[in-house]
């Protein structure tokens, strides 16, 4: 595609979510929301030609009854385990949920346990998921599952997301969040629901460089009780540089306009929440092509990522973005060199590419690094067979759990599979 044609396909995009999204605005403020069009067009061209074949064969109508079909029949983020919380340095309320270790009946080990990890119990080892931008903790539902009663696991919210509070400094103060802030979260977190024992840090996209912020903020932590770290599609800096697989002028466009609008859309925000539920399948598709690479995802699953991510406010969305291009941890990944790491990427991921997971593994040179060819952004959810079974493998390398253990057949996500 040339840039000429980049830039047609973007304004038609740009005016289709214009004229939905901002019919009921007026004066300045539709000049702002105009922008926002060009934006998000931009950004939507590659989806929007499949929406809208779909609106030409199926109605309006149907599409919405099929979502609430979907959100009734889905059983993803579903799974709760004990609830508790934590209170980050600035006040801001954190949810996290606990699932414990479910004792070994004994010999009668089940086969679920025995799939992962062998015939022995683990050693008690915490197992702490910490969620990217725009999700929540629901988003590692399939290792959840996989995990669940076999090895004791944290699930946290960042803040502003999922059920955890608006964060204050930036709600009533107007600081600037910063992704040095999530680690000291992350740590607040730590020391209300693993205040002792060994630990294992997982993180996606945002949520590894919250780890990466832990690191660089409270090493003694990483040296003295960090036993095993993964990294799921995340990045150590340099994220101003992503093209979002978009052509030159696209990038050009999104990189000058973007922070701009996102930070005029926040202070709009119900207007702006009024016009997302108005283009709401023309954003489906784009999170669609930004979250997945395979054709056959499940559409439950494909719903439910819909689902969280609508689900994040656009103020926290525009509070959120400027920190990426301002986010460098390189430095720290230094703290992980002696411990076992997982660094695992989707090949087509076009949010944080898998090159920036090769960054990584080229920094740590005794990592485990995994290129999942056919994965996108959320690999986790589209082949969470393969990141169970390497952080099954990752637990046993860090003596967690005993060796030779596999991960068979679990957390499918094929239209024909059953979710755990």
């Amino acid at each position: 595609m040339s840039e000429s044609s980049a830039e047609a396909v973007a304004e038609a995009a740009a005016a289709a979510v214009v004229a939905s999204a901002t019919g009921a605005a007026s004066g300045s403020w539709r000049k702002v929301t105009g922008v926002a069009g060009a934006a998000i067009g931009v950004l939507a061209a590659g989806a929007a030609a499949g929406v809208a074949v779909e609106r030409m064969t199926v109605g309006r109508g149907m599409r919405r009854k099929a979502r609430l079909a979907l959100d009734s029949a889905g059983p993803y983020g579903t799974l709760r385990g004990t609830p508790g919380k934590a209170y980050a340095d600035d006040g801001t309320e954190l949810y996290y949920e606990v699932d414990e270790v479910v004792p070994d009946p004994g010999p009668a080990v089940s086969p679920r346990r025995r799939r992962l990890f062998g015939r022995k119990a683990p050693a008690p080892v915490t197992v702490v998921f910490s969620h990217g931008y725009c999700l929540n903790q629901d988003s590692w539902h399939f290792q959840r599952a996989a995990l669940r009663g076999v090895v004791r696991t944290v699930h946290w919210d960042q803040r502003s997301h999922g059920r955890s509070g608006r964060g204050v400094a930036q709600h009533e103060d107007g600081v600037e969040l910063t992704i040095d802030q999530l680690g000291r979260d992350l740590k607040a977190v730590l020391d209300a629901a693993v205040p002792e024992g060994p630990i294992v840090l997982v993180g996606h996209s945002m949520g590894g460089m919250t780890v990466m912020a832990l690191a660089a903020q409270y090493p003694d932590l990483i040296r003295e009780r960090v036993v095993a770290t993964a990294f799921v599609g995340t990045s150590s800096g340099r994220l101003g540089e992503v093209n979002f697989g978009l052509p030159v002028a696209g990038v050009n466009v999104v990189r000058r306009v973007l922070p701009g609008v996102l930070k005029a859309l926040g202070t709009q925000a119900a207007l702006v929440e009024k016009g997302r539920r108005v283009t709401a399948d023309l954003f489906a598709g784009i999170i669609k092509r930004y979250s997945f690479a395979s054709k056959d995802v499940d559409p439950a699953v494909e719903r439910f990522a819909e689902r969280m991510i609508e689900s994040t406010p656009i103020d926290v969305v525009a509070e959120f973005y400027p920190a990426f291009t301002d986010h460098d941890k390189t430095a720290a990944l230094a703290y992980f060199q002696n411990l076992p790491v997982l660094v695992l990427a989707g090949v087509q991921d076009l949010v944080t590419p898998s090159e920036h997971s090769e960054v990584i593994a080229d920094l740590l040179p005794d990592a485990e690094l995994v290129l999942v060819a056919d994965a996108g952004h959320l690999v986790m959810l589209e082949h969470p067979e393969v990141v169970t079974d390497r952080l099954a493998d990752l637990l046993t390398r860090a003596g967690a759990v005993p060796a030779g253990a596999t991960v068979s057949g679990y957390g499918s996500t094929s239209s024909t599979a059953q979710p755990g």
